[in-house]
């Protein structure tokens, strides 16, 4: 009891197998799956024209598919920290990818702020609250959430592959090493392998062994795939079949970038597989996302990696194509099969979520963060309502598809507020989904509203701002207006 105690006054939740005895076979199993950059039209069940992805379909024609749901933030390591942690990024001081945290560019007219760079210790993650409730867990594939002080084994996960703290692979094929942004970079864990060998496989392979190991324990696994990141690079023979079908009225025109996503499609697939093959499918909650929106910049060879259309801009934009996000969630004998969902809902509600889930709403005593609502109501009726006035956005960086905003959504309508001239941009996104027509200065009262929602938002999580550069000369462009050298070196994480 008295260690009960200490556990409850730390803010940590108890299994029932604990507290009760006896009913750890029957807990849920749960399955997080991050797409790298995946936009929230390169799924088929999302409209893609030319991409291929029959096993995520049949994922969200089993479950329940999220139309609302965004990324805490436009690019990946903020995100990836408000999966864990249930904190949002700009409560973290974590609003930018690691390799920048430290070095914001000097020759813009405002510098960002120099931000946290590894996801601190203290922050219990999901896969220590999971982890502590008697849980085996794993970390297979992308982290980038810290240095090796910081790595997953130290935030909660009994297993980690392929986990570093870059955000990209140097190669998809193996060795998976090699140089890239002026360094040596390499994938651990992965053991010994052979020419042509594909990295997205290969994390699968660990995982459908942890799944085997895991044996009739409890278990949380969080695959983070680094596809489809870049390098933009997939099987030939995948390849050549996309770039028999690209046609010129389709959105999506890069056949890698198609090939990838059927691979980690093909992936996804063998996860559900053998779930069900262990007849673990019906007591595992699976859930499928992004770290943000689809990258829509040069790369290599390619002119555009993908197309984010009918939303507008992507990765790195806090525009509807940078922040909006597939989520795909199956919970047997909750989610109704084919079902849809509307509510707004965002990253940092995973961590609540799986909390209310595995706890089944009395056998655990749930931790969670005010950033995170648990999305079990909608599960359980899509038409429900989270009661949230509002979502918020800050990135007080910039990125090829824009410079430094902050951003809330409240009901159908967005406010932008650009950082470097105050400028602001109002959208009701019911009628313009597309985010054309700017009702600033047409909807006076709505964006005065907004924006004080806002400037009080940034206050109560003490949100970095950027400061005015005083040797700026207006030399450099204020927004993306093309591929530059210096532009495509910074998108390219």
């Amino acid at each position: 009891m008295r260690d009960t105690m200490r556990l409850l006054s730390m803010g940590w939740f108890i299994g029932a197998c604990l507290v009760g005895g006896g009913h750890c076979a029957e807990r849920w199993n749960v399955v997080l799956i991050v797409v790298d950059d995946l936009g929230w039209s390169d799924l088929g069940c999302y409209g893609a024209d030319l991409h291929e992805t029959p096993n995520v379909d049949r994922l969200a024609a089993d479950g329940m598919r999220f139309t609302d749901a965004y990324a805490a933030a436009p690019v990946c390591s903020p995100t990836r920290a408000a999966l864990m942690s249930g904190h949002q990024p700009a409560q973290l001081h974590m609003t930018i990818w690691r390799e920048s945290a430290a070095h914001p560019p000097m020759n813009r007219k405002v510098i960002p702020p120099i931000t946290v760079e590894d996801l601190p210790l203290p922050v219990v993650t999901i896969a220590e609250q999971l982890q502590r409730a008697g849980y085996v867990t794993a970390h297979i594939g992308k982290w980038h959430l810290g240095d090796a002080a910081h790595y997953p084994q130290t935030q909660g996960f009994d297993l980690e592959i392929g986990g570093t703290h870059w955000g990209c692979p140097a190669t998809f094929f193996y060795p998976y090493r090699g140089q890239a942004h002026n360094e040596f970079r390499y994938v651990p864990g992965l053991g010994l392998g052979k020419k042509g060998d594909y990295l997205t496989d290969r994390m699968t392979d660990a995982a459908v062994q942890f799944i085997d190991d895991a044996r009739a324990q409890p278990f949380f696994l969080y695959m983070a795939y680094y596809t489809v990141h870049t390098p933009i690079e997939c099987k030939k023979e995948l390849v050549q079949r996309f770039a028999k079908r690209v046609a010129p009225e389709m959105h999506h025109q890069n056949a890698t970038y198609a090939a990838m996503a059927y691979s980690m499609d093909q992936n996804v697939g063998r996860i559900l597989a053998r779930l069900e093959s262990k007849k673990l499918d019906r007591k595992t909650l699976v859930i499928l996302t992004s770290d943000n929106g689809g990258f829509i910049n040069p790369w290599g060879p390619f002119t555009a990696v993908t197309n984010n259309a009918p939303l507008r801009s992507g990765k790195g934009s806090l525009y509807e194509g940078g922040i909006r996000v597939p989520l795909i969630v199956r919970l047997p004998g909750v989610t109704v099969a084919g079902s849809e969902c509307h509510e707004p809902v965002v990253s940092t509600d995973l961590y609540q979520t799986i909390i209310d889930v595995v706890s089944d709403r009395g056998k655990f005593i749930p931790y969670g963060t005010p950033a995170s609502k648990s999305l079990r109501p909608l599960l359980e009726d899509p038409s429900a309502h989270l009661g949230r006035p509002a979502l918020f956005w800050h990135y007080p960086h910039y990125y090829p598809t824009t410079s430094p905003v902050s951003a809330v959504r409240s009901g159908n309508w967005k406010l932008l507020e650009y950082l470097e001239d105050d400028s602001l941009e109002l959208y009701n996104l019911h009628d313009d989904l597309g985010e054309k027509t700017n009702l600033a200065k047409a909807k006076p009262d709505i964006t005065r509203r907004l924006r004080e929602q806002l400037h009080a938002w940034r206050k109560s999580v003490h949100a970095q701002m950027p400061t005015p550069n005083s040797n700026w000369h207006g030399a450099q462009h204020a927004r993306y207006t093309g591929p530059t050298e210096e532009n495509l070196s910074l998108a390219s994480f």
